[in-house]
């Protein structure tokens, strides 16, 4: 199903960013906001492609060929009404996302597998400030990794943080 703004180009937010990709899921810290991000694999890849130059057909198409499967441009837009709701768009381009997109109308609409919709889960994570005074990055690597008595290896930022 085409919309009438296919033509818009979504540029994701990178300024203020941490981007790790882990287990094929992609994890953005916002230290603007002092908030975490999982965004899933489908979610991953319509983000990536926000880049201020490539139309929601074009993304659409993309993500179809990278899925293996036809991924309609509905699909996109809840993708980016999220992204917009978390903040992870530049601001000024929030403003014109179809305010209908639920998961169930899309499934049911589209025919989208439970599993290819883009997913996006967010957290406050204030301790992510800590990093400073915790020292560093961690040594050994996330979740493995030695830091000051007190302190954790954040899979996020790759530094250590307050436990």
């Amino acid at each position: 199903m085409k919309t009438e703004d296919s033509a818009f180009v979504p540029t994701a937010r990178r300024e203020g960013m941490i981007t790790k990709e882990v287990d094929g899921e992609l994890l953005i810290y916002d230290r603007d906001r002092d908030r975490a991000h999982c965004l899933n694999p489908t979610a991953a890849l319509i983000w990536r492609r926000c880049n201020g130059g490539v139309t929601i057909a074009e993304i659409a198409g993309s993500v179809s060929m990278s899925l293996g499967v036809r991924v309609d441009e509905q699909v996109v837009y809840f993708a980016l009404k999220q992204f917009s709701r978390a903040h992870l768009l530049v601001e000024s381009q929030t403003s014109k996302f179809p305010s209908h997109l639920s998961r169930r109308a899309l499934i049911r609409r589209v025919g989208v597998s439970v599993t290819l919709l883009p997913l996006l889960t967010s957290l406050s994570a204030p301790t992510a400030q800590a990093a400073i005074s915790c020292g560093g990055a961690c040594t050994g690597g996330p979740g493995r990794g030695s830091c000051s008595p007190g302190c954790l290896c954040s899979v996020i930022t790759d530094s250590c943080v307050a436990a």
